[in-house]
């Protein structure tokens, strides 16, 4: 088992790098916010690596951190999630809030990743509540992760990107609560970033 894989990126495409170590380039798929923050061609880094056996290939999917693997493992272990939409799954939204989320029963980010339809999102609920200790969330985180999810279902679906919502949310003061109020300052957010050139 490849465990983890240090080496030059010779190669960036839109889901994955080839990272060349000791002469021999490995192709690692990873999620989109993985990919964007690595650094440029030619210079070093380290992923931790899940390899994926198929009858047909083997395919090696890279995380900058040992969590994001794990938790990437634990959504493949749920019947009916292959490794792209685990990958889909990494790339919607920060992996604490993806936590919570599951262990507080939300399926608004899961439901985000094509192929999840509903059901498949309640599946992945029902079998990771436990593991990701779904005693642990309070009422009051638990209010937070539905109120991020409808203002994440509101945005996207006036055409914005999952990417572009999660950017904005980060940028909203602390002081500002209630769904309205923090909607209405995300698209404040949204509206200077389209007019930067």
């Amino acid at each position: 088992m490849i465990s983890c894989i240090e080496g030059a990126i010779i190669f960036k495409g839109d889901r994955f790098i080839v990272i060349d170590t000791g002469g021999v380039g490995y192709k690692v798929f990873a999620p989109s916010e993985i990919l964007r923050i690595l650094p440029q061609l030619g210079e070093r880094t380290r992923l931790w690596t899940h390899l994926h056996v198929r009858e047909d290939s083997l395919e090696l999917y890279g995380f900058l951190h040992y969590a994001e693997m794990d938790f990437f493992e634990s959504l493949i272990s749920v019947s009916g999630i292959g490794p792209k939409s685990a990958v889909g799954i990494l790339g919607v939204a920060p992996l604490d809030s993806l936590k919570k989320a599951i262990a507080a029963g939300e399926t608004v980010y899961l439901t985000k990743v094509s192929g999840v339809g509903r059901k498949t999102a309640e599946k992945i609920v029902l079998e990771l509540k436990d593991k990701l200790g779904a005693g642990s969330v309070s009422e009051v985180a638990g209010a937070e992760i539905r109120e991020e999810g409808d203002i994440l279902e509101a945005l996207t679906s006036m055409g914005y990107s999952i990417r572009e919502v999660r950017e904005a949310l980060q940028h909203i003061p602390a002081d500002v609560s209630g769904t309205e109020k923090r909607l209405g300052e995300a698209l404040k957010i949204l509206g200077r970033d389209k007019k930067r050139p």
